[in-house]
Parts: C-alpha cells; sequence; structure tokens
C-alpha cells in the first residue's frame, strides 16, 4: 500500500527525520500542527527535493471535539476572552517563580497565537493545512486526535492519498474505519503525545481482530527491532514510531530537552493536559509538576490551553538555552512515550532504521531457530 521496503513509519515534526527514514527504506510522515501553511508547505519541497521519488506523508491533528467545535468553531477572539484572569495570573506567577526572562521585543512580538490567525488545533486551522498538503505528492495523510473529518477523506482519495487515524480503543478503530479510514494506527498508552488507557500488548490484538481485513499499525512503546518483532507477531502490519526518533542526530529537539530525554527512564512520562488541554504522555519536569500541584486552577479544554501558554512556552524555550537561566531548564519538557528509558545515545535516523531491521531478522532468525 505505502511502497516502502520495511514497515517503519516515522512520526516526526523534523523534516531532515522525515528525508533519513524515508531515504532508509522506511516511511517518514511530517507532524504539521505547529506548521504555519507557509512553513508546510517549505517544508513538504524540501522533504520532495530529498527523496525524489520515495513515499512520505503528513500528520495533521484536527481533533473532534474542543471548545466551541459544536457550535461550529469560535473565533480566536471569542476564545481569548474565555481563558480566566485567574489562569493568566497563575502563568504569570509561575514566570516570574522560576525567573524565566522576558521574550526579547522582537521574538516578543512572534511568540504566541497571532491575531489573525485560525485558533490552533481546530478544524479552521487544519483546513489550510491540508490544503498545502495535496497540493504536494503525498502518500498518507493522517489525523491524530479523533476521527478525521469527512472532507479530509474524500480529498484524500480523490487525489489517491490513503488516510490514517490513530485509535485508543477498538470502538475509535471501528468508527474510523466506517468513515473510510485506509490504515488504522493503534496507539497504547505507552506513547507520547495524546494517547489513552490501554497499553499495546492488549490493545493491538485486539483492534487487529476489529477491523480486519483493514491494516493496523502498532504504536506506542516502540523504538526497537525487538519491539517491531512483537508488534507483527500481535497482528500489525508496522509500526508507527514517534518519540525515537527526538533523540537522533537530526533532530530539532530543544538540546536542554533532548539531554532530559538521555538521562531519563521510563518512569520520567506522565500524562498531562498542561501542554494541549488533552491527556498527552510528556516527560515530567517542573512545568507539569505546577500544573499538577494543589495551586494550580487546573488545565483549560483545547484549545484554550495551548493558546494560554504558547508565549509562556516560547519564553521557557528561548530562556533555557542558557543553563544559567535554571527555571527555564527546569520547567523545559516535550511529549515523549515511556520509551524514553531506552533512548540513551544520539544517533542519526539512518542508524536507528537500520538497528531496528537487523534486530527484527535476528528475533525472526530465533523463532525459527526455535521451531526446528
Amino acid at each position: 500500500m505505502l511502497g516502502v521496503d520495511v514497515p517503519i513509519l516515522a512520526f516526526t515534526h523534523c523534516r531532515d527525520v522525515v528525508a533519513a527514514v524515508t531515504k532508509a527504506g522506511g516511511f517518514g510522515v511530517l507532524g504539521a500542527a505547529a506548521h504555519t501553511p507557509e512553513q508546510l508547505d517549505i517544508d513538504l519541497q524540501w522533504i520532495r527535493d530529498e527523496v525524489g521519488d520515495k513515499p512520505f506523508g503528513v500528520d495533521i491533528i484536527v481533533p473532534a471535539k474542543y471548545e466551541g467545535s459544536s457550535e461550529g468553531g469560535k473565533s480566536l477572539g471569542d476564545l481569548s476572552e474565555m481563558i480566566p484572569q485567574g489562569h493568566r495570573d497563575f502563568l504569570e506567577n509561575m514566570m516570574e517563580r522560576y525567573a524565566v526572562p522576558p521574550l526579547p521585543k522582537e521574538d516578543s512580538e512572534r511568540s504566541g497565537v497571532p491575531v489573525d490567525s485560525e485558533p490552533p488545533m481546530t478544524y479552521a486551522q487544519a483546513v489550510p493545512l491540508m490544503d498545502v498538503a495535496f497540493s504536494h505528492p503525498i502518500k498518507l495523510i493522517v489525523n491524530a486526535l479523533g476521527p478525521p473529518p469527512p472532507d479530509m477523506i474524500e480529498r484524500a482519495h480523490a487525489n489517491g492519498v490513503l488516510v490514517g487515524a490513530l485509535a485508543g480503543k477498538k470502538s475509535h478503530a471501528v468508527r474510523h474505519v466506517a468513515a473510510g479510514v485506509d490504515i488504522i494506527i493503534a496507539q497504547g498508552h505507552e506513547a507520547g503525545g495524546h494517547t489513552g488507557d490501554i497499553g499495546t500488548m492488549v490493545l493491538v490484538p485486539e483492534i487487529v481482530d476489529a477491523v480486519a481485513p483493514t491494516p493496523v499499525l502498532a504504536a506506542g512503546g516502540i523504538g526497537s527491532g525487538r519491539q517491531v518483532a512483537a508488534s507483527i507477531a500481535l497482528g500489525a502490519q508496522g509500526v508507527w514510531c514517534g518519540s525515537v526518533w527526538l533523540t537522533t542526530l537530526e533532530a530539532e529537539t530543544h538540546p536542554v530537552v533532548k539531554d532530559k530525554f538521555l538521562a531519563a527512564t521510563s518512569s520520567d512520562t506522565l500524562r498531562s493536559r498542561s501542554r494541549t488541554g488533552k491527556p498527552a504522555r510528556q516527560l515530567r519536569s517542573a512545568w507539569t509538576d505546577e500544573w499538577e500541584g494543589e495551586d494550580s486552577p487546573g488545565t483549560l479544554p483545547m484549545p484554550l490551553q495551548p493558546m494560554l501558554i504558547a508565549h509562556a512556552s516560547r519564553q521557557v524555550d528561548r530562556a533555557a538555552m542558557n543553563p544559567e537561566n535554571k527555571g527555564a531548564v527546569e520547567l523545559s519538557n516535550y511529549f515523549v512515550g515511556q520509551i524514553v528509558g531506552s533512548m540513551n545515545e544520539s544517533i542519526s535516523a539512518t542508524r536507528v532504521v537500520e538497528d531496528m531491521i537487523t534486530e527484527y531478522l535476528d528475533v525472526v532468525e530465533r523463532f525459527e531457530e526455535l521451531s526446528n
């Protein structure tokens, strides 16, 4: 279906990783949620120039439910007015307590959500990104949060593009297939980013049986050839990996966060609403501790939470580049799965793919020996 040598799909926000994995025989998928349409167009053209005729895809977040979705969406101004002053005060106080310096004026003017833009993580924001994605020869488009909207599926199929969707429950997968999705990504509890409550080992065979013959990719806690082999044994046709690319040489991960990942154990993550307003697995840090603490006003629903923290997140990232800004370093974090405990060295994305293939073949050989 995808025209690749090995069924390893790499979800990443970094175009360099997309290109490296694709050229290594896998299938790179560019996460576009944080892109502007202009940035997405530039990155997709760059990837095309790098990989030639090799196939690649795009992942866009179009959540099924968010604040204002039942009313057809709200304007950025209306949503901004819904953010309580108490939440703004809590965040401002946090920045002061951790002595995070303000952004330089030129950066401050560019930070946050532009007043003339669509609200983040909404259908209105996704449509221009879809327009750009379909103007390039992508092979796959994926919705990362809920069933793809009907027009995404219709436009994709009209352009000869396959549609994928992530599912954290069997019911989600069944609903996706009924809507016309071509590939289901069964994402277990271990995964980084938005994820559900069911572990990969249980979820994958459950979804495989429920949606057959629709192909299923296993996701969540997968970063080695042994885990690829386990996924195939569970009935998946391939794997969807995200976290494992965050510490590669090509990754654009913030250097402080990358160092934290390399030092972290599999117990150092948690599901928190503190970045997007929906439960998303990320590295535990002072940021998550503050939002989970007794003095926290609680997080806001999507997209209010990302709107609230947009400026502060940029402020922390900028300040943490200087290790003397210890408060910003403490606050720094990012989405990552429990596989982070095995991400102990920074190697190339190409080598990650090669190591996965080699280890997978070793497992197959071992099984063959056991059967003789």
